[in-house]
């Protein structure tokens, strides 16, 4: 949707969060959500600062440079031209005038690293205007992380062509063990890759496959010249993530796992059971809130798996958030569901994905992951992308 369709929602944003406008801030393409949200070209680097203002009620104002003062023509409201750094502070009186409460893309000690793109003295300079500046985070993810009803169509056929993907990894291990023939995670690795390219897949990085110890390392990735050879008796564990080769496509990610063998040893069935509990725990969390009406949190939720295995004696092996946002980027802009790596006090939204994929990781043995991707539709409802959730460790006949 363009921006001038979209600015009715926008001032209903602001007002519904009470402010007096949300100034939107942009230096050398710095702030990603200036860029898409005002819909600035991407190939153009903008060498001076400009300002775009949309007030609660009324008509919007820009600031921009002298030498580049047609930047922002595609967009409605009132230009004001600056050039000299008097100038720079006198528009900026102009274009707030009568604010007092605004927001702007900026974290409060830079809690989200993800949204934080108004550097510190630019802060400094808005609220020397007796600004009270406050994290645009919740407003922000409206009009930058939703998904369109396109967007969430493709995701649900690239899940379920991930799926189907996983099938054939781990039907390649048994076949390769059961006729003695060597596999690599490497090998695994470019099996998945392929099966990218086959189904118009694109991926920002190679599929991870992980054995034993390998999997206790969360962001372990086979190489050419490091991997591990896979042997009956084996731990393993398959990250794979991809989208369509289209403009706009978003992400399905997804994490399973698998024993090379028929026998699953108790200590890793006792773990598995554990995590995929937490991750139960999460989605019965999200269906059960939003259902009430209520608002969630991304960090709620990272609570609740966290807390699940705590209470089993594994909390210190959980060494990562619970989730992330999901969009155009497999790590998307919206809320994550953490409350470790940071305190994400972002709302989680309607029409927006994110994973839950709780894991604990044990050195030197096995990591245990089970990642879904989870979507809040419109009417609030929790939808499962894929048409296939892993409920029990894949055994592989070997």
């Amino acid at each position: 949707m363009s921006f001038v369709l979209q600015l009715d929602e926008i001032q209903k944003k602001i007002q519904e969060y009470n402010l007096d406008g949300w100034l939107i801030y942009n230096f050398r393409n710095a702030n990603i959500f200036a860029t898409k949200i005002l819909e600035m070209p991407t190939d153009k680097l903008s060498s001076r600062r400009y300002f775009y203002f949309i007030p609660a009620k009324g008509i919007p104002k820009k600031l921009v440079h002298d030498i580049e003062q047609y930047d922002l023509d595609h967009l409605p409201g009132e230009k004001i031209i600056y050039n000299k750094w008097v100038t720079l502070r006198n528009g900026i009186k102009k274009i707030l005038h009568n604010a007092k409460n605004i927001c702007m893309e900026y974290s409060p000690n830079n809690d989200i690293p993800y949204l934080s793109k108004v550097d510190a003295g630019t802060m400094e300079f808005i609220r020397s205007f007796e600004m009270n500046v406050v994290s645009s985070g919740n407003i922000v993810q409206y009009f930058e992380a939703r998904w369109s009803k396109e967007q969430y169509a493709d995701a649900q056929i690239t899940a379920g062509i991930l799926l189907e993907i996983i099938d054939k990894a781990f039907n390649f291990i048994g076949e390769r063990l059961r006729n003695n023939h060597k596999v690599t995670e490497y090998d695994v690795q470019q099996l998945i890759m392929n099966e990218f390219n086959k189904n118009n897949l694109t991926t920002y990085a190679p599929a991870n496959c992980s054995v034993n110890g390998n999997g206790a390392n969360p962001h372990y990735d086979p190489t050419p010249e490091i991997h591990q050879e896979i042997k009956k008796g084996d731990y393993i564990l398959i990250d794979w993530w991809a989208k369509n080769k289209k403009p706009g496509s978003v992400y399905a990610d997804f994490t399973w796992v698998g024993y090379a063998g028929k026998k699953i040893p108790q200590k890793y069935q006792e773990v598995f059971d554990i995590v995929k509990g937490s991750r139960d725990a999460a989605v019965e969390y999200l269906k059960k809130e939003f259902a009430l009406g209520k608002t969630v949190r991304g960090c709620d939720v990272d609570n609740v798996t966290r807390s699940f295995i705590e209470e089993r004696g594994y909390g210190k092996y959980f060494v990562h958030r619970t989730g992330h946002n999901i969009g155009e980027e497999v790590h998307g802009n919206g809320t994550h569901i953490d409350n470790y790596e940071t305190m994400d006090v972002r709302e989680i939204i309607p029409e927006t994905c994110f994973s839950i994929e709780p894991g604990i990781y044990l050195p030197n043995e096995f990591g245990v992951r089970l990642e879904i991707d989870v979507y809040i539709s419109k009417d609030r409802e929790i939808v499962l992308l894929g048409n296939k959730i892993q409920n029990e460790i894949v055994a592989i006949d070997c």
